[in-house]
């Protein structure tokens, strides 16, 4: 199969056809063979641009955390009360997970702790300073901010996933319901924690 790309631009569409994979079929079913085959390219193509599979992965995964931080801001931009905001910021996490079935699972996913993912380690502090921040804005310590915002993670990614897995599509809930629950339910949490 030849490839059709230039140089340049087929690491960026590798990178594209691999959230379209994890947004289709997860962790679980990400692979570069099937990357490549969706790409259009040899097998071999996408080893150019990326040693191993899981710089590749770390590839995409730096792209969800920016593309996170980027939905947050958004959505943050909205709201002058600091509450609201981080509800806000919740809130767009959940409906990011429910589109792309990523967010903290793939950005910490198995094998890109390491140093040489300098980009996506950058991308996750981008984000994850975004979300202390607004922690810090309605905790009296950082401490306090700290634990918040490992709540907030938790409940939103799980919110996101059981619409993903069919918990909440069992009881007829829409994205858009789901994204609203999780928004309240994120309020509930940092009104509890002043």
């Amino acid at each position: 199969m030849g490839s059709k790309y230039h140089h340049g631009d087929l690491r960026a569409e590798l990178v594209r056809v691999s959230l379209d994979l994890i947004a289709e079929r997860g962790l679980s079913g990400f692979s570069v063979a099937e990357v490549a085959r969706r790409a259009k390219v040899s097998p071999a193509a996408p080893y150019r641009h990326f040693p191993e599979r899981e710089s590749l992965l770390a590839a995409a995964a730096a792209t969800v955390a920016c593309q996170l931080a980027e939905r947050v801001r958004s959505a943050v931009e909205a709201h002058d009360d600091p509450v609201d905001a981080l509800a806000a910021a919740a809130g767009a996490y959940t409906g990011y997970v429910i589109e792309r079935r990523a967010g903290m699972n793939v950005i910490y996913a198995e094998g890109l702790q390491g140093p040489k993912h300098a980009e996506l380690h950058e991308q996750t502090r981008r984000l994850t300073d975004q979300f202390l921040k607004l922690c810090l804005a309605v905790s009296a310590a950082p401490q306090d901010a700290l634990e918040l915002m490992e709540q907030l993670f938790t409940q939103a990614h799980g919110y996101g996933m059981f619409w993903l897995d069919g918990v909440f599509t069992r009881q007829d809930y829409t994205p858009d319901q789901v994204v609203r629950k999780s928004t309240a339910a994120a309020r509930a949490v940092i009104r509890g924690h002043h």
